[in-house]
């Protein structure tokens, strides 16, 4: 399956979630290749850092170059880090997935942009059927009084085209962490809280795997 990890604006933890779903697949033992697709390249930097420093297992990190029909039909799982700064990419990408994974921050600006980001998602030519959109919250707030989150989920839940999944990756230092650590989530804090909440999100994008 060719999964694409997007949003229209930065910041919204795409290569985060994109490492760390490479590595989870990693240990599956799935055949899986990320390609970076967005010029800022954190998603190369971090795997490098992660090779450099020895860790298993490794993962296979491909650059736009591969963003082709020979390119993304030589693996079982493909996920994609898109942006905004290439378009052309993002829409090359757009064009050969199955499904679009959308981070979405919770504030009413966010909402907003996945809205937009959707309707491009929808615009983009397809080369086999339209891919299904799938959004959740990303960077949530861990206080349980503050309502913004939860009142972005249930605004999320209404953006037609989009389909809203419960699991939710909360505003945690972890994810920070790890990630400058070439680490995933799980790797770094087996037991905490980031990746329990990492863990019930992959289940949901990946229901196969696990039966």
């Amino acid at each position: 399956m060719i999964t694409v990890i997007g949003s229209l604006k930065g910041g919204s933890g795409k290569s985060t979630l994109t490492f760390n779903l490479g590595v989870w697949l990693a240990m599956a033992d799935m055949d899986v290749q990320l390609i970076d697709a967005d010029p800022q390249a954190t998603l190369l930097d971090v795997t490098e850092v992660r090779a450099e420093e020895g860790f298993q297992p490794k993962l296979l990190v491909r650059d736009r170059s591969a963003l082709t029909a020979e390119g993304l039909a030589e693996h079982e799982e493909t996920l994609i880090d898109i942006g905004t700064a290439d378009m052309d990419a993002m829409r090359t990408a757009l064009s050969f997935c199955q499904r679009v994974v959308l981070p979405v921050p919770p504030s009413q600006a966010d909402i907003w942009s996945a809205q937009r980001f959707a309707r491009l998602v929808r615009s983009v030519e397809a080369q086999g059927a339209a891919p299904e959109i799938i959004g959740f919250i990303n960077r949530g707030d861990t206080h349980h009084a503050v309502r913004e989150t939860n009142e972005a989920a249930a605004a999320l839940v209404s953006l037609p085209d989009v389909r809203f999944i419960k699991p939710r990756l909360s505003q945690r230092t972890v994810f920070r962490r790890s990630f400058s650590e070439g680490l995933a989530v799980f790797e770094l804090e087996p037991r905490g809280k980031g990746a329990k909440e990492f863990y019930a999100l992959a289940a949901t994008l990946f229901p196969h795997l696990l039966s």
